[in-house]
């Protein structure tokens, strides 16, 4: 059920309990905010497209997607998607998931950062793929209401998440120069975040 503001219920099974301790740990409060948001996005356009999806899983997927910009889960080699996937894999088996749930949401989240995969295919890869684009680049605008903006802005607000976040892109992808994050910066992403419609 929404909650009495409209926007979605934030599960609150064991293992989602736990991803938000995670991420609010390790996470900037822009980041976190980043994070809840990619989830309520993805929540809400399901609902509009009528698209089945674990809503646990892509809670955890949304919640931890981006732990691998984080310093203390860095790393000096893997993409972030990549070494966030690893977290999420150890994160679910010690949350008691099978093993193969765990290896779910590692895929969700590294695929976030490949080539688009359609919700038939992968609901929850599809999910957090259309939200963060949507939060990080303000792409497909058209799915998100001003009215669903405003009121899911007013609790999880943006703060200084579009200068935190190009900060982290543009770093991975000077460590990084094979990573989706520079090739991202290469085609123009420092312009789609600095100019985001929510930050202007």
């Amino acid at each position: 059920m929404p909650e009495s503001s409209g926007l979605p219920d934030l599960p609150r099974t064991p293992a989602a309990t736990a991803a938000l301790s995670v991420a609010t740990r390790y996470c900037s409060p822009a980041l976190l905010n980043h994070s809840i948001r990619s989830y309520v996005w993805g929540v809400t356009y399901a609902g509009a497209h009528g698209i089945a999806f674990d809503d646990e899983l892509y809670y955890v997927s949304a919640l931890l997607h981006d732990t691998g910009l984080t310093e203390p889960f860095d790393s000096h080699s893997l993409p972030f998607e990549e070494a966030g996937g690893h977290l999420a894999w150890v994160f679910g088996v010690a949350a008691g998931w099978p093993e193969a749930r765990a290896a779910r949401a590692e895929h969700v989240i590294v695929t976030h950062m490949r080539a688009d995969v359609s919700a038939a295919e992968d609901a929850e890869s599809h999910l957090l793929q259309v939200a963060t684009s949507w939060d990080v680049a303000g792409r497909r605008p058209e799915e998100f209401s001003e009215a669903l903006t405003g009121k899911v802005l007013d609790r999880y607000p943006r703060l200084d998440f579009a200068t935190e976040f190009l900060a982290w892109f543009e770093d991975q992808a000077e460590r990084k120069p094979s990573s989706a994050a520079a090739r991202s910066v290469e085609s123009g992403g420092r312009l789609r975040i600095s100019a985001h419609p929510l930050d202007v």
